[in-house]
């Protein structure tokens, strides 16, 4: 049943705009494909009738590719959408040899080839864009204090490399907050109230209210001595604890609108949608649908996109226009 009287929430949709490759295979450098960019047109058009403002973070090798450009030159420039930036350290010069899973991850690197990389990301996007990107997300997830002093000196004003409820080998998400926040520029898993770049994660939670709790015990038994047990698949197929992302990569759409009502219901100010531009192609690494991916994605996103408008007044934002927003909000 519909509430009778409709509760304004923003939403964001970001989308890692880059080149397309087989996820389970080696990192591509100077030969990368941005072909899935020509579905692009057809994508945004499909937003733009909904009413979303997408954040496009783009990566070097959609930059670096004139016909990519060409491609999203038409809603780039007539401020339909936001242009960021999105670092992938194996395509992105300078070049160092091959990337390894753990150097794929951005924090694993010196941070003097950091720097020297984002400045050419930020050069290219600017040359090809004619605008300066001021919102950033890392490739593959995560940040630490050496990127993140690195983005506030590039003049980068929000940044969205937190995956709440997230770790794998190389970092963690652990303990941060899944709402936004300003970072401590020193561990930006903690909140500050110095206000030089914000944090706009994405949005992922579970079917049950205590994300916290939920969060330990899926990730007690994501790994040894009691993966074995497979408890969080059997939980997951008779909805014990099911983990929902906002993602229509990785979750169904029934499963994304239950988790944003749950995150409204904890008063959270923002919905925060994300996807790979490679996922509008037919290809492996899209969970859920990877036959007939750029109709199977588009029909998720209107799918949740409209229900959601008919259920809450939604305000549509580019990224940067929603950590505005919320921060005038908290002053």
């Amino acid at each position: 049943m519909y509430q009778d009287e409709k509760r304004p929430i923003i939403f964001v949709l970001s989308v890692d705009t880059e080149e397309e490759w087989d996820w389970s295979g080696p990192f591509p450098e100077q030969n990368t494909s941005v072909k899935n960019i020509d579905k692009l047109p057809a994508f945004h058009k499909m937003c733009a009738d909904l009413g979303v403002r997408p954040t496009y973070f783009v990566d070097y090798a959609v930059a670096d590719s004139d016909d990519a450009v060409k491609a999203m030159s038409a809603f780039s420039a007539n401020g339909s959408c936001e242009i960021g930036a999105h670092l992938h350290p194996w395509c992105n010069p300078p070049y160092v040899g091959v990337t390894t899973d753990e150097k794929s991850h951005v924090i694993n690197l010196p941070v003097e080839l950091v720097s020297q990389k984002l400045d050419r990301l930020v050069e290219r996007i600017e040359q090809q864009f004619s605008l300066k990107p001021t919102s950033f997300r890392t490739g593959r997830w995560g940040i630490d204090s050496k990127v993140l002093n690195l983005l506030v000196d590039a003049g980068f004003t929000v940044d969205s490399s937190i995956y709440p409820y997230y770790q794998c080998e190389y970092f963690s998400c652990h303990g941060a907050p899944p709402l936004p926040y300003w970072p401590d520029l020193a561990n930006p898993l903690q909140q500050t109230k110095i206000n030089k770049i914000y944090e706009l994660p994405v949005t992922v939670g579970f079917n049950r209210q205590n994300f916290t709790l939920c969060n330990q015990v899926h990730s007690l038994f994501s790994k040894p001595p009691y993966s074995w047990t497979r408890f969080n698949g059997v939980a997951w197929h008779t909805r014990l604890l099911r983990k929902n992302f906002l993602c229509p990569e990785l979750s169904l759409v029934d499963d994304m609108l239950a988790l944003c009502d749950t995150v409204i219901q904890k008063d959270y100010p923002v919905l925060h949608m994300y996807m790979h531009s490679s996922s509008l192609v037919d290809n492996n690494n899209n969970l859920i649908g990877n036959h007939n991916a750029e109709q199977f994605i588009s029909k998720s996103v209107e799918q949740v996109i409209t229900r959601l408008k008919n259920k809450y007044n939604i305000e549509f934002c580019t990224i940067t226009e929603a950590a505005q927003k919320l921060q005038s909000l908290n002053e």
